[in-house]
């Protein structure tokens, strides 16, 4: 099985902490989106993974290491692919051609899942779904009475479906795919001027490849500064008791810690209530604070701080009377 992860974007709508990471790198409870994503998927395939391939833009070197860094710590070799520009999902994923060969699933990293199903390897392909609320928004799926998707319904107007797509595929030949993938840049077929994944989904489907869904019980979104913060949340609370939430050494002095809650290495809390929904990243230092629902990453100082609902990056330094925040990397704030 071969893992491939298009991540090139350098997500806007999460700015300014995608500023100086990418996306996919924010940490939810302590670990990177993306290593939670992969991590996930790895459990419900059911079997070994050999690579996961990340594909990604100019984020440089380090970013590089630690991709590889995540695969190696699930058994498998990591590899890099590089996209250039944004085409489509479609071009995305080709551009990771040579890891496109026998068992494949694609995940793009703007998302976390719960799922309690294993992966059946034996179908052509499976599309991972869940049951939403307002399908217009989404890419949604039609079943057909023997359990195969029979269509593709992207943002639809009028109501077909409520099982939104949400970003995770497998096929059981990965070079088929490929061959598909390519014909959509070799024709230049486009919808909305780029190359869509959807579109030879189609194509395959035509040509009488069973497509099968793969319902999850949750979707955790990270497109935007409030559902992350939601996100966290969510995770700590599936992980509410997991060792991993205490990973190493935090100082804790006078400070009542209302579960759960993700303290990083190193972190030091004084005077302080934390908690629920709080992420504290290794080295950290919150004195004098009252928190709820809050990301915080590693090496920052938060002082005098009554906040909620907010985001702060690294090494970033406050002090004052604020109640929600979003503050970026090496910000300094003072009220």
């Amino acid at each position: 099985m071969k893992i491939i992860v298009p991540m090139a974007g350098r997500g806007s709508r999460l700015r300014p902490h995608t500023l100086t990471i990418p996306k996919p790198l924010i940490p939810i409870a302590g670990k990177p989106i993306v290593q939670r994503l992969v991590e996930d998927i790895v459990k419900v395939c059911g079997e070994s993974v050999e690579e996961i391939a990340f594909i990604i833009g100019d984020f440089g070197k380090e970013v590089e290491s630690n991709l590889v860094s995540i695969a190696e710590s699930l058994g498998a070799k990591g590899s890099i692919y590089h996209q250039e520009e944004p085409l489509g999902t479609a071009h995305a994923i080709l551009c990771a051609a040579p890891a496109l060969d026998g068992n494949v699933v694609v995940a793009f990293a703007d998302t976390l899942f719960r799922a309690d199903f294993t992966l059946d390897s034996n179908a052509d392909g499976v599309i991972w779904v869940k049951q939403v609320d307002n399908p217009k928004a989404f890419g949604v799926i039609k079943i057909n009475e023997e359990g195969h998707i029979s269509d593709f319904v992207e943002k639809p107007e009028t109501f077909v479906s409520d099982l939104a797509i949400i970003g995770i595929y497998y096929f059981k030949d990965g070079a088929y795919l490929k061959q598909e993938l390519q014909y959509l840049l070799d024709n230049d077929i486009k919808d909305k001027g780029e190359y869509q994944l959807t579109n030879a989904l189609e194509n395959m489907k035509q040509k009488g490849s069973k497509f099968i869904p793969g319902e999850v019980a949750d979707w955790m979104d990270c497109g935007n500064k409030d559902v992350t913060v939601e996100t966290n949340s969510r995770v700590l609370e599936f992980l509410k008791g997991a060792p991993e939430l205490r990973p190493g050494t935090a100082m804790i002095e006078n400070s009542e810690i209302i579960e759960p809650v993700f303290i990083g290495d190193g972190a030091v809390i004084r005077d302080s209530k934390i908690g629920p929904g709080v992420s504290i990243g290794a080295g950290t230092k919150v004195v004098n604070c009252s928190l709820s629902h809050t990301l915080i990453q590693n090496e920052s100082t938060v002082e005098n701080l009554n906040i909620t609902n907010s985001m702060i990056g690294n090494k970033a330094q406050l002090n004052g009377k604020f109640t929600s925040l979003s503050i970026g990397d090496f910000s300094t704030l003072e009220g």
